[in-house]
């Protein structure tokens, strides 16, 4: 889960059972009625987006079927961008791109990952961004939500549990009544077939492919529909195809309270500084007692009314990297003294993510991801499911159980228009995943490379990081992910990797 922009969990799934290296089904290999978007000629232009325009990027936008059971039927646009390879003479193909959410705009993806792309990859390949069906340029998805994620905490109460179950019903049945139909077409395997229509438009037999989070499970399940137009794939903080999306969320708790007792840890020796208590024991007794002082009173902290169900959530945006944990003991400093009736005015960082929850923009409000996951598998429709939950975890778990137990939207949604993909392959990969990982879990890392039996994974060993490459510089991974782009080798056994 990168981006939600920037920071909501990792997710993914799709469907259809497709075992082995074998060809996809018959849809997918013969494309029937796609050449008309095969044929596509791209209009390249200006991206009219600093970065992208400073990186020398140009932008298109490629046709592609609304639904592709009716090619002919409506059309609907998937924006894309390209960095050209710096060398034509050995230039290789295309590499494809995914920076997570779902919901993330991938435009700009590349201008920040190919800092860490060595010269000779950077001459190999095209570099190309993609907006996701639903997402950003592409024809969006927005449900007019007056919350800018349906990722929260469900309280500390069976009162606070129940508000959470209208509010996401709520939040369903405003995106059915705002987008209807478009809703049964936004889903990963729909987004895979986007990206092989790109493929074609571009003129290439294959793709390569980088992706973080949520992006390493639109990878998978991308090799799974179309094993033989993958070409080198690196996933980068991988997600458990097989257990997405609730299963994604609850196995996000255990490591978030890990590193909230870690967190607690560190900001006791800086007790001089933040005042949070001098043992990690402390300092972890006062966020829990934080969170329920939220549940008696919401925290007045400048115009924004702090709830016990976004406070952990202002934990878990951090959590994302320990490079936050300065940010956050400033955070918890501020939401303290607020509790404690003094007036606060948010740090810009706090306030950044509390805009988001309670004051979202139409760039920051992120129904889009809920297109995505509801769309791409079926969650449990009985509160009661996820109440046994919360209340079988919330002593494991006393932070962050309430959130990743807890029910979201898709359990208010229209069933899936296809059954979930089943990732079962032996298309070479590199995957790659730190052990610390609060969004995807180091598990879901695991369970991918056994999925994908011709994969190798990189284990980078006791830090605290989501999305590695291009975004936590470490040589060791910058080392073997180049290599494998530049000569597509593999390491010859899965590899450690530690702190530099």
């Amino acid at each position: 889960m990168k981006r939600m922009t920037a920071f909501v969990a990792a997710v993914t799934a799709g469907a259809g059972l497709m075992v082995g290296m074998g060809s996809a089904s018959a849809g997918e290999s013969s494309a029937e009625g796609l050449t008309p978007y095969h044929h596509q000629r791209p209009l390249w232009k200006a991206c009219q987006h600093s970065d992208l325009d400073a990186a020398g990027a140009q932008c298109a936008d490629v046709r592609v079927p609304l639904d592709y059971a009716r090619p002919r039927g409506r059309s609907i646009t998937v924006a894309i961008s390209r960095i050209k390879a710096t060398d034509p003479a050995k230039r290789r193909g295309v590499m494809l791109s995914n920076p997570g959410g779902p919901g993330g705009s991938g435009l700009d993806l590349m201008v920040m990952v190919r800092k860490a792309m060595t010269a000779d990859v950077q001459a190999r390949y095209d570099l190309i961004g993609l907006d996701p069906r639903g997402i950003g340029r592409s024809t969006p998805v927005d449900c007019g939500w007056p919350v800018g994620t349906m990722l929260r905490s469900a309280g500390v109460d069976r009162a606070a549990f129940d508000r959470t179950v209208v509010v996401q019903a709520d939040l369903a049945r405003r995106c059915a009544a705002t987008e209807g139909e478009y809703l049964r077409h936004v889903s990963t395997r729909n987004t895979a077939r986007d990206m092989d229509v790109v493929r074609a438009v571009l003129g290439e037999q294959r793709i390569s492919y980088f992706g973080w989070s949520y992006g390493t499970y639109l990878g998978a399940v991308y090799t799974q529909m179309f094993p033989a137009r993958s070409d080198r794939f690196v996933l980068d903080s991988a997600a458990d195809p097989a257990d997405w999306f609730t299963g994604t969320m609850a196995a996000m708790a255990a490591p978030n309270e890990a590193a909230l007792d870690d967190w607690s840890t560190w900001a006791a020796t800086r007790d001089g500084e933040f005042h949070l208590g001098t043992t990690g024991r402390q300092v972890r007794s006062l966020v829990e007692g934080l969170v329920r002082r939220a549940a008696r009173e919401p925290i007045r902290i400048g115009e924004y009314r702090v709830d016990q169900h976004v406070l952990p959530m202002v934990l878990f945006v951090r959590f994302d990297s320990a490079r936050n944990d300065v940010a956050l003991a400033g955070d918890i400093r501020q939401l303290v003294d607020a509790a404690d009736g003094k007036t606060v005015t948010p740090n810009p960082g706090l306030e950044q993510i509390l805009r988001v929850f309670y004051r979202p923009t139409a760039q920051t409000q992120n129904s889009a991801q809920a297109a995505v996951v509801c769309g791409d598998s079926s969650a449990p429709r009985d509160p009661e499911w996820y109440w046994r939950g919360i209340h079988r975890v919330r002593a494991t778990y006393p932070v962050f159980g309430s959130f990743t137990h807890s029910l979201t939207a898709c359990a208010f949604w229209a069933p899936p228009a296809e059954p979930k993909t089943v990732v079962r392959n032996s298309v070479p990969a590199l995957i790659v995943q730190a052990t610390g990982d609060t969004r995807t879990s180091y598990d879901g890392g695991v369970r991918l490379h056994r999925a994908m039996t011709g994969s190798r994974l990189v284990t980078l060993q006791d830090v605290r990081i989501h999305a590695i490459f291009g975004n936590y510089p470490n040589r060791c991974v910058e080392d073997t992910v180049n290599t494998y782009f530049r000569d597509g080798t593999l390491p010859r056994a899965d590899t450690t990797c530690h702190d530099d």
